[in-house]
């Protein structure tokens, strides 16, 4: 790879500076900051002395995948990790000299480490009965995503550095709505205590106990201390505006230890604010630096996509907009944004989605690997998802999802195995009674070849829940004129798998993660079964057993002592609707030959350049108003909220505003060639809309037609 002159300059300055390096997306920073690594390195500085500090466990994938390379990495591994991730190291390794101090009831005992998923579970054996008793009556959401934002606020506390006691004043001083309604945060509070009370009185650490503890109690502790300044001696943080405030106070600390350092951050940032991420406090890490450097070329956007991307943020923001230099000598037609947008206006959604298909099918037939394709939108619901997905797949056009906070339950190979589970275990018939649609797409799923039809007459047929039969019966007892609608081949494939877990029936029970582990290798990944040659589906099914074994380790003993079923406790979980965790082996999966379909925010995380962007149904509020969270506030959960001050219209209009135009901005700067806005008069729910990012698109043609006119 060919550096430029000043990405040479940062990479080969002297021993012992610590560099803040600033510039936009798509500049060349993280080039710099692998080849910083690697030279390091190359010096004879081991591997094991660096510290690579990540906001997303995922962004570390460049440095990982460049030190892969034989020979590269000498003297151990760099360790890679996120503030959370050492804050766990750290508990772990000196949980005896905090325990007592930290106010665990048993500091005699190991500590047991929480997921997102575990979190949930114990949040609802808390939260459950208090709203039986009527607290947080007038809030109307799902369960779990009650139990989700009341998590999130200890997470804010935690990050944001303030005692959680304060969260309900402080979201109860920013309401500015009906006064009855206030007492919700009182009741969100309340929760929050039961919770924060469970875990101290059983040795269960959540991601904010790990952070509190660790930066509140064990950061100033001598040990801890010392030994963190002895194993890392070169710190390399990247995307240090998506991290949060208190990782900032640690770094401003720390910095001083360091022998060398290279802080990354990128300028017009922060898309994780709802987490936590905090641009402002980032960038005045900038004065513990030695040297500064700023990056203002990129290496991705072409002329014209600048072009757009300075209209566009002209339209959007218009008192903070810099007008970008334009060289009179370059021709007009070189650096002509019309050219950098294409658009397809239609009245109805599925009309734009078949727009949009219809589109990727030209591009990849003109040459355009699918890879270099991205489907976006605001939001990415179940019915969107299929939707695009199998009009691609119709066109045999490769294509891959990403959307992290789906729920486990919202994957059909995850509702076929759990599915498959009850059928294997006639014991659980009384906790959750399936329906023959369940049976139907379970079959349908682990079948290859079965479509919906045969799988729905072949579940009438085997599958009696009235008979309070929940097991399956023999294909063999089917009468011949059926067998042969469903064809004797799907027959004696249905056959093997029902077989199998008849005989799985015949042994001592296993546990959950250890049956599915079994099913998938015996029977599901076979030749012709649904998930042969299906990474997708392996994907899935790896998530899944690893989800089961952290739940069965976290909860298995308490739930045996309570003479409960570890395996049908994770089942209603999961049936609940509990929001999955995050599992690196979804981000890792190769998407160079794949279109990717994903939410806006997840596709700005993952960092990557595309040749051309799809945006869908941009007359959506989505891409404007944040997400219905009734419970938390990510911006009056910040150092930059002062407590007591209501949050008005004003306010959310105004940070809405600079929502979308980041947003945007961050789209374009990773774009290098088109960009495919897609519109319906009626969304996908049926009503019409018209958001602020259509009425910027039509501003800015007007503007393009005007400017033509001239």
């Amino acid at each position: 790879m060919k550096l430029t002159p000043d990405q040479l300059h940062i990479i080969e300055i002297s021993p012992g500076e610590k560099i803040f390096l600033e510039g936009a997306a798509g500049c060349g920073k993280t080039t710099v900051g692998v080849e910083w690594l690697l030279f390091l390195m190359a010096q004879g500085v081991p591997a094991s002395s660096i510290l690579l500090l990540v906001p997303q466990r995922t962004m570390a994938k460049p440095y990982l995948e460049a030190m892969q390379i034989p020979g590269v990495s000498a003297g151990g591994f760099v360790a890679a990790m996120t503030m959370g991730g050492m804050a766990r190291r750290m508990v772990d390794l000196f949980w005896p000299l905090v325990a007592d101090q930290a106010g665990f009831a048993r500091p005699d005992l190991p500590p047991t480490f929480l997921t997102l998923e575990t979190a949930q579970y114990y949040m609802a054996q808390i939260v459950t009965p208090l709203l039986s008793q009527g607290l947080l009556d007038s809030v109307v959401i799902d369960p779990n995503r009650l139990f989700s934002q009341i998590i999130d606020n200890l997470n804010k506390a935690a990050v944001v550095g303030f005692p959680y006691q304060e969260i309900g004043e402080r979201l109860k001083g920013a309401w500015n709505g009906e006064p009855e309604q206030a007492h919700i945060y009182e009741d969100a509070q309340q929760c929050a205590n039961h919770f924060r009370s469970f875990c101290l009185e059983h040795n269960l650490l959540d991601f904010s106990l790990q952070m509190e503890v660790f930066t509140r109690r064990l950061w100033h502790l001598p040990p801890c201390r010392d030994f963190l300044n002895h194993t890392y001696r070169h710190l390399l943080a990247e995307n240090i505006e998506e991290d949060t405030p208190v990782a900032h106070d640690l770094l401003r600390e720390w910095m001083p230890e360091f022998e060398s350092a290279l802080l990354i951050y990128d300028t017009d940032g922060g898309y994780r604010r709802f987490l936590g991420a905090d641009p402002q406090s980032a960038y005045s890490l900038k004065e513990q630096c030695t040297s500064q450097a700023c990056f203002t070329n990129s290496f991705v956007k072409t002329m014209p996509i600048e072009a757009l991307e300075n209209d566009l943020s002209e339209i959007l923001n218009p008192e903070s907009h810099k007008p970008a230099h334009r060289s009179e000598n370059i021709p007009k037609n070189q650096s002509d944004p019309r050219t950098a947008l294409a658009h397809g206006f239609f009245r109805y959604y599925p009309e734009m989605l078949d727009w949009i298909a219809g589109q990727v099918q030209e591009l990849v037939q003109y040459g355009l690997p699918p890879g270099e394709i991205v489907i976006l939108a605001p939001f990415l619901s179940d019915a969107l998802r299929f939707s695009i997905m199998h009009r691609l797949e119709d066109l045999h056009i490769p294509c891959i999802s990403q959307r992290p906070s789906r729920s486990l339950r919202e994957e059909p190979v995850t509702q076929c195995l759990l599915t498959l589970a009850y059928l294997a275990h006639p014991e659980w018939k009384d906790s959750y009674p399936l329906s023959k649609f369940d049976v139907a797409y379970a079959l349908m799923q682990a079948i290859g070849g079965m479509d919906l039809i045969r799988s729905q007459l072949l579940s009438e047929i085997v599958f009696h829940p009235r008979k309070n039969v929940p097991q399956l019966t023999s294909f063999s007892i089917i009468n011949p004129a059926m067998q042969e609608r469903i064809t004797l081949q799907l027959g004696d494939k249905y056959e093997t798998l029902r077989l199998w877990l008849e005989a799985y029936q015949q042994e001592p029970p296993q546990e959950l993660d250890h049956f599915i582990c079994r099913l998938f290798g015996e029977v599901l990944s076979q030749p012709e079964f649904g998930f042969h040659t299906n990474m997708k589906s392996g994907e899935v099914t790896a998530n899944l057993i690893e989800s089961i074994q952290k739940f069965r380790w976290v909860a298995g003993d308490q739930l045996v002592q309570a003479g409960k079923s570890t395996g049908l406790e994770y089942l209603e979980m999961v049936r609940q609707g509990v929001i999955a965790a995050q599992y690196l082996r979804s981000w890792e999966t190769d998407i160079n030959d794949a279109v990717l379909i994903s939410p806006a925010y997840t596709y700005l995380i993952s960092n990557r350049p595309i040749e051309v962007q799809f945006w869908l149904d941009i007359g959506s509020r989505g891409w404007f108003e944040r997400l219905y969270q009734p419970l938390t506030h990510p911006y009056v959960l910040s150092r930059h909220w002062e407590t007591g001050r209501p949050w008005t219209d004003a306010e959310e209009i105004s940070a809405s505003q600079d929502t979308l135009a980041r947003l945007t901005q961050g789209l374009l700067r990773r774009c290098r060639q088109k960009v495919y806005l897609g519109l319906s008069i009626l969304g996908e729910q049926g009503y019409e809309q018209h958001g602020p990012l259509l009425s910027a698109f039509q501003r800015l043609l007007q503007q393009w037609q005007t400017e033509g006119e001239m």
